[in-house]
């Protein structure tokens, strides 16, 4: 069998993730390495544009779904429907992002096609007619390298693990336009947005705090805040609208620790961990944040990691590049100072 690939482009109201690019960056190099077609699954409605998109991004094929049955990501639609085509085109691997839809959609599809999935991925090679696939274990302490089994082989690609190809708009391809399939038995019936304007699984700088950001005495809570309680989230607060800053300064996101979330000092949306997001920014500034093991294992992938703690023993400080002791609400807004001089805003 020919080492054909498929890919799914993952996208929300015609905005693909760019997660998705760098999955089909990686699928343009499995297919080449063993005369493979690469095909980009895109569905959804008034998506004909992402098809084209993936074409230029190096895809041979976009097998492209779109209907209004689609128009809102649906797993059972969309899982049934990855299936289908995966089967239709005689697909040796399966690769998705590592997004909430990707994880989703390659667990049902697996199911579907009586196979396994490799997942977190952070390398991906060949190793003869199997994959060979590296991903972090034991919260990101270990490495542990792993062969695919059954086919087709299906893998979810961490976010920002894998370079993103070269758009080239002269490249051509073709589009082929199949069915939607049966309505899915569920609806939905609206969104909420989510707090922040970058998305952290996308963020090239992220700047997080922790519990540390409610340990400044010195800050006097307005006369009607009396509950002890309501006091600290107040504090916090202070502490996570200097980090606010420094991450737009940075044109980055803010992130939190889980200790501060479960605090309620900032929503669920902004953990960074285990149990929240996983990260791999290009820069991760983290601000009272000691280091607990399920906080090092969302972001341990980052590629320069500074801490500023007024703890020197904190864990953090060995994972970090750069570490600065001392107080955020000193260092904070230093910082901030500093690049909006440096970047001229």
């Amino acid at each position: 069998m020919a080492g054909n690939v498929v890919v799914f482009i993952d996208q929300f109201k015609g905005e693909a993730q760019p997660a998705s690019w760098e999955a089909l960056s990686v699928g343009r190099k499995l297919a080449d390495e063993n005369g493979g077609s690469l095909a980009a699954l895109v569905f959804g409605q008034g998506v004909e544009g992402l098809a084209q998109t993936a074409i230029h991004y190096g895809a041979d094929q976009a097998l492209l779904a779109d209907d209004a049955s689609l128009a809102d990501y649906r797993a059972e639609a969309y899982a049934d429907l990855v299936a289908k085509l995966a089967q239709e085109h005689e697909a040796e691997i399966i690769l998705f992002s590592t997004t909430t839809r990707g994880r989703e959609l390659a667990g049902m599809a697996a199911i579907d096609l009586n196979s396994g999935v490799l997942v977190d991925v952070i390398e991906l090679t060949r190793a003869g007619d199997k994959l060979a696939a590296t991903r972090p274990i034991y919260a990101g302490k270990l490495l542990a390298k792993v062969e695919g089994g059954a086919k087709p082989q299906i893998a979810t690609l961490r976010v920002r693990a894998f370079g993103k190809p070269e758009l080239d708009e002269s490249r051509s391809g073709e589009i082929v336009t199949v069915e939607a399939g049966p309505e899915a038995p569920t609806k939905v019936t609206g969104y909420v947005d989510a707090e922040g304007s970058v998305s952290l699984g996308d963020a090239g700088i992220i700047v997080s705090g922790g519990r540390g950001t409610s340990n400044n005495s010195d800050l006097e809570p307005p006369a009607d805040i009396t509950d002890e309680n309501e006091q600290e989230i107040w504090r916090a607060q202070q502490g996570f609208a200097l980090i606010g800053d420094l991450a737009e300064v940075l044109g980055g996101a803010v992130g939190a620790s889980r200790a501060a979330v479960d605090a309620g000092y900032v929503p669920y949306a902004h953990q960074v961990g285990q149990t929240g997001k996983v990260v791999a920014p290009d820069l991760y500034i983290a601000c009272g944040i000691s280091g607990a093991i399920q906080h090092l294992a969302g972001m341990r992938t980052s590629k320069v990691i500074v801490a500023i703690n007024k703890d020197p023993d904190a864990p953090i400080f060995k994972l970090a590049r750069f570490g600065v002791v001392g107080d955020l609400y000193d260092i904070v807004p230093a910082l901030t100072a500093a690049f909006k001089e440096k970047l001229d805003k």
